[in-house]
């Protein structure tokens, strides 16, 4: 039986998502597409499928939707999500969930009265280097976990800011490099090395104008384990480098880089002593349709919903944390 699914907000990241349905359209079938620019809302519809609609309200009220999907700004994804939950639908929401801790709780809040599904966009879960590295740390092949990196060295340039005056601001963004293309790789961490409990950090905007939000941020955070993790994100980083996560054990260490496994290093107690295991590269995979297909899994039945509202509020919690911890200079504990 195919899905019916409904895209609200067509902008870049809309349109990725209309093309990781056409991959699926075995299973899933795109039927409505709501923007309240009409014009992208018909060039996606155009070119993947459905009716385009103004609103999601107009979507809702005409067709048969099953699943929505959240693209809109950061800061406009709660109330959409909401709607869409009090109308009884499931619901798809690209990261972050929204730009602060309270506001991701009244999404969760709705979804717990709606009893249907959430997935929040947290596609780096599912690539191959990411399932190796945290199917190890269940096993405990890297021993005690001690500290971990989270590192994006990105560069936007100044037209990028400049081109949507949503852009790099607290209400639409909630945030710069931290927030916005920091997050995934802050999920990682927290994937790997557990419950954050504290964080401390610097910001600052040194390489941008017009823009409110930082494009440099560093921090230190303090899981409940015990492990330490560090933080840096930067949109200032020329020509642009990579997204890096290195998780740390006292028997193990990996090194993901731009998804792939650039390290990778277990030493698993044999009988007889130690066997270490070498360096074991990943692959680059289709990361959203692999999120997909977990949440048709769950819709189904058939498995568990890897990435809910909960797990990204954790991400979402070290990131505002980190912000009131440069904005005050001192630690923030996290709730």
């Amino acid at each position: 039986m195919s899905i019916n699914f409904a895209i609200v907000g067509a902008g870049v990241i809309g349109t990725h998502h209309g093309m990781v349905l056409g991959q699926l359209s075995d299973r899933a079938q795109l039927v409505a597409v709501a923007d309240v620019e009409i014009e992208k809302a018909e060039r996606l519809a155009g070119e993947r499928g459905g009716r385009p609609y103004p609103s999601m309200a107009a979507a809702l009220a005409a067709e048969e939707i099953d699943v929505v999907v959240i693209c809109t700004p950061t800061g406009r994804h709660g109330s959409p999500a909401i709607e869409a939950l009090r109308a009884g639908k499931h619901v798809i929401v690209e990261k972050p969930a929204e730009i602060t801790v309270e506001r991701t709780d009244e999404i969760i809040r709705a979804q717990r009265e709606a009893g249907t599904l959430v997935t929040v966009i947290s596609q780096h879960r599912f690539d191959p280097a990411t399932e190796k590295t945290l199917a190890a740390i269940e096993r405990g092949d890297f021993g005690r976990l001690t500290s971990g990196i989270a590192s994006i060295d990105w560069y936007r340039s100044q037209g990028y800011y400049d081109s949507g005056d949503w852009r790099g601001t607290w209400e639409l963004d909630g945030g710069g490099a931290l927030m916005n293309q920091g997050v995934h790789t802050v999920d990682l961490l927290i994937a790997a090395l557990g419950r954050p409990v504290e964080v401390f950090a610097y910001t600052g905007t040194l390489a941008h104008e017009r823009i409110e939000v930082e494009d440099v941020a560093t921090g230190l955070v303090r899981f409940a384990s015990g492990a330490l993790g560090v933080l840096h994100a930067t949109t200032a980083a020329y020509p642009g480098l990579s997204a890096r996560l290195q998780v740390h054990g006292d028997r193990g260490s990996a090194v993901i880089d731009n998804d792939e496994l650039a390290y990778f290093l277990d030493a698993p107690v044999v009988a007889g002593g130690v066997d270490t295991a070498g360096r074991n590269p990943g692959q680059l995979s289709d990361a959203h349709r692999r999120q997909y297909l977990n949440f048709l899994g769950a819709l189904a039945g058939t498995e568990e919903l890897r990435v809910d509202l909960a797990t990204n509020r954790l991400a979402i919690s070290v990131i505002t944390g980190a912000y009131e911890s440069a904005r005050t200079g001192r630690p923030v504990v996290l709730s």
